[in-house]
């Protein structure tokens, strides 16, 4: 079994009425629980009575988990995109094959060069990035890749296509730590709306990725869902559920969660479902509440003085000086963006706003030793 097969089973449309319905007496409970906390008691936290009644102790709360168990350290991390090339046809997306635009594959020597602009720039945690074509960005391409980019990097992250649990297995030992793998959505109907060609079309096969990451004993695994595709209220307790599901089944792996707000692309895609500033803020607390342990990452994606404001909060990792186009720090403006980066400061600059909130950057990941969480099991969802 699965969590896909877990999912499956329950009506994901019925979260929209359990968070509408969910009373200050919910929230309260949730905020005093000593023990974990479940999918009910996250929604609660993410209500609208939360928002109104207790988001300023859901701050201090949040706050005060962070320090706890992070300290006043930020991870920071800068992704290195492989490809802006995709076989999948996605609406969101500016790298969908629909969009027409000149396609790029990074060689090996661009790829070094990139990594040494990147270093240049203080970084040692690297994202890898690829659209998904398995032609030519496959397993065979990753293997060359990786060699050269552990050379340059002590903490090793990848958000590329699906792969099998032999292909982790063996690119863990080619140096490979974390790997996200976001949802999207967790909806079938908005998911099949959304995803109109390619491999990326497998529900199944991209939502059981986070089990085949376990499987190969990845260090961190990385999940989410794309703000504003559907509504969010659905989305975000399904990635709850999906987080108490790796917890009870793959301890040994650390958990990101992200928190990326659909943002101008080519294509022309509006979302939706949007996700204010307000109710994002929200989600932050409510997530650190929620999982003392959680890795928070928050992306360029966001405004400068928004980042500013919300990382304090709860957020343990952020990108700056980020590029989202192949090629894009040793030459920048070749190639088609994936979206549109809305943090443009420079790294000196997003370091010295840490500090004015008393936090301080660190540069490299290089943890590769776990910590057990207590068995837990996906309570609060038998009713669903």
């Amino acid at each position: 079994m699965s969590f896909f097969d877990e999912i499956s089973k329950i009506d994901l449309d019925k979260f929209t009425v359990i968070v509408d319905s969910r009373t200050d007496r919910d929230v309260e409970r949730a905020l005093s629980k000593s023990g974990r906390l479940d999918v009910m008691d996250f929604a609660a936290l993410i209500s609208e009575n939360a928002r109104h009644h207790y988001l300023q102790e859901m701050a201090q709360m949040s706050v005060q988990l962070t320090r706890r168990r992070f300290g006043r350290t930020v991870s920071m991390y800068l992704p290195l995109y492989l490809t802006n090339l995709c076989s999948n046809r996605c609406r969101y997306c500016g790298f969908s094959s629909a969009n027409k635009f000149r396609r790029t594959v990074l060689t090996l020597d661009e790829i070094k060069e990139e990594c040494e602009a990147i270093n240049a720039l203080g970084y040692e945690n690297i994202l890898l990035v690829s659209g998904e074509n398995e032609r030519r960005a496959g397993m065979d391409y990753f293997r060359q890749v990786l060699p050269i980019v552990k050379e340059h990097a002590a903490y090793l992250q990848m958000e590329v296509q699906p792969l099998g649990t032999e292909d982790y297995a063996e690119l863990k030992t080619l140096g490979l730590d974390a790997v996200s793998v976001y949802q999207e959505t967790y909806h079938p109907a908005c998911y099949k709306e959304n995803h109109l060609a390619g491999r990326k079309m497998d529900m199944r096969w991209r939502m059981e990725t986070p089990d085949r990451l376990g499987q190969a004993g990845i260090d961190k695994i990385g999940i989410g869902a794309l703000l504003g595709l559907y509504d969010w209220k659905v989305d975000l307790c399904a990635v709850a559920l999906h987080v108490l599901y790796m917890r009870e089944h793959y301890w040994k792996s650390r958990i990101s969660v992200s928190f990326p707000r659909l943002r101008p692309a080519a294509g022309a895609f509006e979302p939706q479902f949007p996700v204010s500033d307000a109710k994002l803020v929200q989600l932050i607390c409510a997530w650190r509440i929620f999982d003392h342990e959680l890795d928070l990452t928050i992306s360029t994606r966001e405004g400068a003085a928004f980042r500013d404001k919300i990382i304090p909060l709860g957020i343990t990792a952020v990108s700056a000086g980020s590029s989202t186009e192949p090629g894009g720090y040793a030459h920048k403006g070749q190639n088609l963006e994936q979206w549109a980066v809305n943090d443009d400061r420079s790294v000196e600059e997003v370091v010295a706003a840490l500090k004015r909130n008393h936090l301080e950057a660190v540069f490299h990941d290089a943890s590769t030793s776990y910590f057990k969480v207590p068995d837990i099991k996906m309570q609060g969802h038998a009713a669903l």
